[in-house]
């Protein structure tokens, strides 16, 4: 699949799953190894990392610098670029190699690899990978959003949008207050828990309609997932409708709504 859009080159949708799943196959090669072995140490926010967040990163940075020479890229685990120089950029990959480095730690198989292209603050592409199952989620403008399974087959994704009972995605580690009263204003009926950026997914293949955060979030852990999830018909906004987006003088993100309607 080529994906195409407005003034950007044509680029090789295939060739960008095929770069999520290599990173996907790099964290696993830490993944397996003995705990002691996966290299864990603190970031200068306490936030933990491993050898796997850095390899995957290796692997992506130098595969999407080498297809797309022309688009910068901005990775969790890349260096900080002053928001002078990146302001003027129309595109930009937005990368995190690893979403979900504490669903990796407890070994629950939660995380993903999540890759978003960012067009004039609004995410237009995002592709998240899920190492442990090889599933594989990509959505974009002008194609809508798709979930590819490890044996091969494609399915085209539709947010649940007209379901009166509806399901919340919550999250497996950040779980808040805010988030039980922001709730209960939708017709919910029941809670399901699910760590990194699945959440977004399970919204945009129709198992779940609402999922709040209030706590912060970096551009990357949400990039992609907000692509997926709006090309499958949902939407996301700030808490307060207005709307969510990329690129700003901090890369750190506040609170955000992503529902069916």
């Amino acid at each position: 699949m080529i994906f195409t859009y407005q003034d950007l080159e044509p680029i090789d949708l295939t060739q960008i799953n095929q770069i999520a799943k290599k990173a996907g196959a790099a964290i696993l090669s830490i993944y397996n190894l003995s705990p002691e072995n996966i290299g864990l140490t603190l970031k200068d926010d306490q936030s933990p990392l491993t050898a796997a967040d850095k390899l995957s990163h290796e692997v992506i940075f130098k595969a999407l610098t080498a297809l797309t020479p022309h688009i910068p890229i901005i990775s969790e685990e890349g260096k900080n670029i002053p928001y002078e120089i990146r302001k003027n950029w129309p595109y930009f990959w937005c990368v995190d190699p690893l979403d979900g480095t504490k669903e990796f730690i407890k070994h629950n198989g939660e995380f993903t690899v999540n890759i978003a292209l960012i067009h004039q603050n609004t995410p237009v592409l995002g592709i998240i990978y899920i190492p442990v199952t090889g599933e594989l989620y990509y959505g974009g403008q002008n194609i809508g959003s798709w979930k590819e399974t490890q044996g091969g087959a494609t399915t085209r994704l539709h947010a649940d949008v007209n379901s009166s009972s509806w399901i919340a995605a919550g999250s497996r580690s950040h779980a808040s207050p805010e988030e039980t009263a922001v709730l209960s204003q939708y017709p919910i009926k029941e809670t399901i828990s699910a760590g990194s950026s699945l959440k977004f997914c399970l919204i945009a293949e129709g198992k779940a309609h609402i999922y709040y955060r209030h706590g912060p979030t970096m551009e990357w852990d949400t990039a992609a997932g907000q692509a997926i999830a709006t090309f499958s018909g949902a939407k996301m906004t700030m808490p307060n409708g207005g709307p969510f987006l990329y690129n700003k003088v901090s890369l750190l993100n506040s609170g955000f709504l992503c529902k069916v309607k």
